[in-house]
């Protein structure tokens, strides 16, 4: 490093400086998580507070109404475990959300 050239060294700290990732300070990936999950708490209370019909159609309808759609063009011999199935795959809170 004693024979670097003083013009590559300033290029270089320049470059840094110009790209804020690569000085990316670890402390805010911790914040950036714990932000995600008070919002998913404060989502998960919002959820609790709606009256029923609206927590419905919020949670269960949209992926219900895909389901039944599905159903009606596929038409298999036992609907209801198809649609059981179906929901199951396509849960879009994960699979996590199943074992709750």
């Amino acid at each position: 490093m004693a024979d670097e050239d003083p013009s590559t060294a300033v290029v270089e700290k320049e470059e840094e400086a110009a790209d804020p990732a690569a000085v990316a300070d670890p402390a805010s990936d911790e914040v950036a998580e714990a932000t995600k999950a008070a919002e998913q708490v404060q989502a998960k209370m919002n959820l609790q507070a709606l009256p029923i019909r609206a927590y419905l159609d919020q949670t269960v309808v949209p992926i219900l109404l895909d389901g039944m759609s599905a159903l009606v063009k596929e038409r298999p011999p036992n609907p209801v475990e198809w649609l059981a199935t179906y929901l199951i795959k396509n849960n879009p809170q994960g699979s996590s959300a199943a074992a709750n």
